[in-house]
């Protein structure tokens, strides 16, 4: 059974670790944005993923939690057309993450690479949590039956891994689905969208890796709260090789860096990079850079001054918070119950 039989709706997350920045804009946030035109969308600061690796002191926290939810609302998400709250106001989410770790297999989650990345070498002495979060990420999801997810290159494989446990858990129980009352599947098996020139955007420092806040290095990304003169300094200093930018989007291959920045400009400007090429093909990094860290100030000044403001207004983002997770929970309830109906449990 397709999941056309089921309401449209949409569902992503974003961890509050701290110092969001350009990839954690242009790879989500942009996106949760365009998709409030045409979806249901609710939008989730997953501050339950945000304690798998370390648990962050409580005052912290509590910032990172409002700091993501005011991006959100900087950036342009509508929290009164559409739905926005943190994960650990809505109990369904562990509810249902525990259904899901008596389901999905340990073979699956040893496949999980972000977990072998994440734990390194010191293995036994990650948390539980660290290694069964993609269980609760597809609770995040499976909660609100959720038919799409906006997800990264770096997110598909957790993705997957839903649409697994969806499919055993609608196979293993499809008897007492049916008993229940329930025709065809339970669960939908969401499916990923993947939007725009810059779906992974790397450091300005090493091609190769993802921008990332825990990279020692502070020029390796653009934070969202840097000011005009941090971000022009940063672009300025991104590594790029010493040949012109191509013509044509094949030149790129091979220039990792060269490559991330024509992305950059291209998900910026919402054009493709061909677009930007057409423009700076030929040109030296001498020239693209500028006008790329104009762009970039241009782009995100007004979201940082926007956040700053918000941020001191705490008491409005918690209110938000309380309302989306009212509003989440009117939907994820029903669910949980039918669920618990078709396990046996006594409610």
């Amino acid at each position: 059974m397709s999941h056309t039989s089921f309401e449209q709706r949409v569902f992503s997350g974003v961890q509050p670790t701290g110092n969001l920045h350009l990839g954690n804009y242009l790879g989500a946030i942009v996106k949760f944005v365009a998709l409030q035109e045409t979806h249901n969308c609710l939008y989730c600061v997953v501050d339950q993923h945000a304690i798998t690796a370390d648990i962050q002191p409580p005052n912290v926290l509590k910032n990172n939690i409002r700091e993501v939810t005011a991006a959100f609302l900087a950036a342009g998400v509508d929290p009164k057309n559409h739905i926005v709250f943190n994960q650990s106001q809505v109990s369904e989410h562990a509810e249902l993450a525990w259904v899901f770790n008596c389901i999905a297999r340990i073979g699956w989650l040893n496949r999980m690479t972000q977990f072998k990345d994440k734990a390194g070498k010191n293995k036994e002495n990650a948390s539980v949590g660290l290694f069964s979060y993609p269980n609760l990420m597809a609770a995040d999801i499976l909660a609100y039956k959720a038919t799409h997810v906006p997800v990264g290159d770096d997110q598909k494989q957790h993705l997957e891994l839903a649409r697994d446990i969806a499919t055993k858990f609608n196979q293993d129980l499809a008897e007492a689905i049916r008993s229940c009352g329930h025709e065809g599947d339970f669960f939908p098996l969401p499916e990923p969208l993947i939007q725009g020139s810059a779906t992974r955007v790397m450091s300005l420092r090493d091609g190769s890796k993802k921008m990332s806040k825990s990279d020692p290095s502070d020029l390796s990304r653009i934070n969202l709260l840097d000011d005009a003169d941090t971000i022009m300094k940063k672009m300025r200093k991104a590594k790029t090789d010493a040949e012109a930018l191509p013509s044509g989007v094949d030149g790129l291959q091979g220039r990792a860096e060269a490559d991330n920045l024509v992305g950059i400009f291209a998900a910026l400007s919402n054009i493709s990079k061909q677009s930007v090429l057409n423009d700076f093909g030929g040109k030296q990094f001498s020239d693209f850079k500028p006008a790329l860290a104009e762009l970039a100030v241009t782009t995100l000044s007004p979201i940082a001054c926007e956040m700053k403001r918000l941020m001191n207004e705490p008491d409005y983002i918690d209110d938000i918070l309380r309302d989306g997770a009212h509003k989440a929970k009117t939907i994820a309830r029903p669910i949980m119950d039918d669920i618990k109906d078709i396990l046996g449990f006594i409610r």
